[in-house]
């Protein structure tokens, strides 16, 4: 296994390119099984969590191949398997994204069903009463969830919550079902998004993404395309974050700023200056210490529960206290601890960490217990007095695409190392 090992206290400068959205490839991968064909994808990112959709699809009778940099051909012509085993579910969850789409296509897919997850319970049950209301059957045998159906039909879908894997996969589902689906409090997300104007692309009848109601008229058949990625909110988010802490001044380039507003927003309450100009966002956190600022995390447009261990990174040497809320998972602050290990003053009562400012942080040994903890590590890290060690990075790997490089690039001491103590 590998670790990251940071010397900190170095201001980040210079300009930093953002990849491709994990969160927005990861579904467009999977739709391309609702229609057979040669489909050309780009601007994806080079990612753990890519290669096993990627070798998910290849089981199931897919053919991919990357071409360039960051393009896929994908060519769905031979998808006949409807089976998702566990080896690969259990690495991913977003492996569940092929429900819809093998359903979609082959009106029967047998996924198995997923294990715990680090940050909360993230069941898929909102998923199967989408899929009933489309009129299939569907079954819990033996750790898989069991889909068959003998034609869709259109449905009428309320989510009790927001869900933005079960929004994604009803898309999918609707799109050759026959007749209108109606999903009411849909998932507003821009990866929602990115997928249903793929979907458009390649010929579905989608009205309403991005509003709390879609509208898909299923069609009877449609066509492959060729498609890019969105950039990667988060990816830009951290970054920010990482200007924030260590007072830098960087230029972000190919990001979307209106997909991160309501992150933008709380990092200029730190005193962060910001200017967005197209697809650029200049950000500057020269010679001052960032004000503390409270956050709570709700469902896009608000402040994203991806983002909270970031911003929880500059907070903990700001000036004052914050409170950070986590509203959508309820395990999402196992980070704290590792902050701890660094000197940050931070309690957490029920869902609610507070943070109390100090001048500096100190230099640790610490773990990544999920991807966005493991960014925050980081992120403290690049302000640390001394030498930070940040193990078990391969979660940080799922979602960062050669984070230490793009670091590098803006004048952070960070290196990739064998930990020697992990194991191989």
């Amino acid at each position: 296994m590998d670790k990251f090992v940071i010397e900190g206290g170095e201001r980040l400068k210079g300009t930093v390119k953002i990849s491709g959205s994990k969160n927005a490839a990861l579904p467009l991968i999977a739709a391309t099984i609702l229609q057979k064909g040669q489909y050309t994808i780009s601007n994806i990112p080079r990612l753990r969590d890519v290669t096993t959709m990627i070798k998910l699809l290849s089981i199931l009778g897919g053919k991919i191949e990357w071409t360039g940099q960051g393009t896929l051909l994908i060519d769905t012509t031979g998808v006949e398997n409807h089976i998702a085993p566990y080896e690969l579910v259990k690495e991913m969850r977003a492996s569940q994204l092929v429900l819809g789409s093998l359903t979609g296509r082959l009106k029967r897919a047998t996924v198995s069903y997923p294990g715990g997850c680090a940050i909360g319970e993230r069941p898929i049950d909102l998923h199967l009463k989408g899929l009933v209301a489309l009129g299939c059957d569907v079954k819990i045998r033996e750790g898989y969830v069991e889909v068959t159906a003998k034609a869709l039909k259109g449905g009428r879908i309320t989510f009790e919550t927001v869900t933005v894997g079960g929004t994604e996969n009803m898309l999918m589902a609707a799109a050759l079902a026959k007749g209108e689906t109606i999903i009411k409090n849909a998932a507003r997300e821009p990866e929602v998004v990115d997928l249903a104007r793929m979907l458009k692309k390649m010929g579905a009848a989608i009205d309403g993404e991005g509003t709390e109601i879609i509208r898909i008229r299923g069609v009877k058949d449609l066509r492959p395309c060729s498609y890019e990625v969105i950039p990667d909110r988060i990816e830009a988010g951290t970054f920010l974050a990482a200007c924030c802490i260590t007072r830098g001044n960087i230029t972000i380039e190919g990001c979307m700023p209106e997909h991160i507003g309501a992150v933008i927003d709380k990092f200029r309450e730190t005193g962060m200056e910001i200017i967005c100009d197209g697809s650029t966002v200049r950000a500057s956190m020269t010679k001052r210490r960032p004000l503390s600022v409270d956050v709570k995390t709700i469902p896009y447009p608000g402040f994203p529960t991806d983002m909270q261990a970031q911003i929880m990174a500059p907070m903990t040497i700001s000036k004052g206290v914050s409170a950070i809320t986590e509203t959508i998972f309820e395990n999402r602050m196992m980070h704290v601890a590792e902050l701890r290990r660094m000197g940050a003053d931070i309690r957490v009562i029920g869902n609610t960490a507070i943070v109390k400012g100090i001048e500096t942080l100190s230099g640790a040994k610490v773990m990544a217990t999920d991807l966005r903890a493991g960014a925050s590590l980081i992120v403290a890290g690049l302000a640390a007095y001394g030498t930070t060690e940040v193990s078990r990075i391969y979660h940080i790997d799922r979602g960062y695409e050669k984070i230490e490089e793009k670091l590098r690039g803006l004048g952070a001491k960070i290196t990739r190392r064998r930990d020697e103590n992990l194991g191989p």
